[in-house]
């Protein structure tokens, strides 16, 4: 499993941050980003939580 963020979508609200902070982070500009190219099994469901939690649907699988 492989994630993106919009950074067109991304209005910094930092829910998938606070939710999963082993896979996203901010950048220089302030919208997250995943900085995992893979994402372990274990993380899965909290991936998923981070995924319904964007109110821009910003966050997809690649």
């Amino acid at each position: 499993m492989q994630l993106e963020v919009d950074q067109d979508l991304c209005i910094s609200c930092g829910s998938c941050v606070n939710i999963c902070p082993e896979v996203f982070d901010w950048d220089s500009e302030e919208k997250a980003y995943s900085f995992l190219d893979e994402i372990p099994e274990n993380l899965k469901d909290h991936i998923y939580e981070a995924i319904e939690s964007c109110p821009t649907g910003a966050i997809y699988e690649n």
